[in-house]
């Protein structure tokens, strides 16, 4: 069974990640800080921004997996997915772009996040019990 969603949503979260991480180097690079952030604040909100991902998607994605082998509906499998990475996009986003402070970004993508886990984990226990 070739889950292709799950594929998908996998590669395209790790390329997000890469993503941050460069972030994070330039960040690193441009301050002269090789471990840990120092007072860089800048350095700490892509740190943190690569971190958050990571934190996230060590549950997100083997749920979003999961659910597709077990044979939930595509369109279910899909939106979560979709609700995933919109959350996970605009998350480091609004991170960075507001600073670490409020920003619509960083609300709406944790409320995308906690909803697609939520859901993942819901959707699963229910796939397994019916």
């Amino acid at each position: 069974m070739v889950l292709l969603i799950t594929t998908i949503t996998v590669s395209l979260s790790a390329l997000l990640g890469l993503y941050l991480a460069y972030l994070t180097v330039v960040a690193r690079k441009r301050s002269k800080i090789g471990v840990g952030s120092g007072d860089d604040h800048a350095l700490q909100l892509r740190i943190r921004s690569h971190g958050n991902l990571v934190e996230y998607a060590v549950f997100a994605l083997p749920l979003l997996g999961l659910l597709e082998q077990n044979q939930a509906p595509q369109w279910l499998v899909a939106l979560l997915a979709l609700l995933w990475l919109s959350g996970r996009v605009l998350h480091p986003w609004g991170l960075i772009a507001g600073e670490g402070k409020y920003h619509v970004g960083r609300f709406s993508g944790t409320l995308l996040t906690w909803f697609s886990i939520a859901a993942l984990a819901i959707a699963n226990v229910v796939m397994v019990l019916l």
